[in-house]
């Protein structure tokens, strides 16, 4: 396949794979097993599941939005740049979709939910960023848009005992959303 062509394909490959996950990124991080009886039991698995997701959002932002950025990717002319866009776009998206299912997460939590709820706001003015990455739009604010508000749910889950650590997801946790 001529390289000019592989190229043309990519970014609609990707494009047409964002369109098709941000669509089925309402979904819920419901668990199909067991479900917990105590409120301590509900709220022990609603920590769990506020670190997990914020551990990957955490995850897909620093490998795919900031650690490009700081790599000079997103610049014009930056070999890959294109492709390097894309793939922060879709990382966008998810981190945007697991920072969702942590708040709520969190809400099950008493001390949890008194400690995120401030950032409530902050996490759904990211809604219409990866589209802004996509199309290449001021990155640098995009970029310090989404590591502010990761930083910001770091700090929060830690102050209730929480502490969340980065962990990158797999192409296919991020296609999936």
């Amino acid at each position: 396949m001529p390289r000019s062509l592989l190229r043309a394909l990519v970014p609609l490959l990707l494009c047409a794979l964002l369109a098709g996950t941000t669509a089925a990124c309402g979904g819920d991080d419901k668990d199909s097993g067991a479900t917990p009886t105590s409120t301590a039991e509900r709220q022990k698995l609603a920590k769990t599941r506020f670190v997990a997701n914020a551990g990957l959002a955490a995850g897909a932002t620093y490998q795919w939005i900031v650690k490009p950025y700081r790599a000079g990717k997103f610049t014009a002319g930056a070999d890959g740049r294109r492709f390097a866009l894309v793939k922060a776009g879709l990382a966008g998206a998810f981190t945007y979709n697991r920072l969702k299912a942590a708040l709520r997460n969190a809400k099950a939590d008493p001390t949890l939910a008194k400690a995120v709820a401030p950032l409530t706001a902050g996490i759904d003015a990211l809604k219409d960023l990866p589209s802004k990455l996509r199309k290449g739009d001021s990155t640098e604010s995009v970029v310090k848009s989404f590591d502010g508000a990761i930083n910001k749910v770091k700090d929060a889950g830690k102050g209730a005992g929480a502490e969340v650590r980065d962990r990158v997801p797999s192409a296919g946790e991020l296609t999936k959303g």
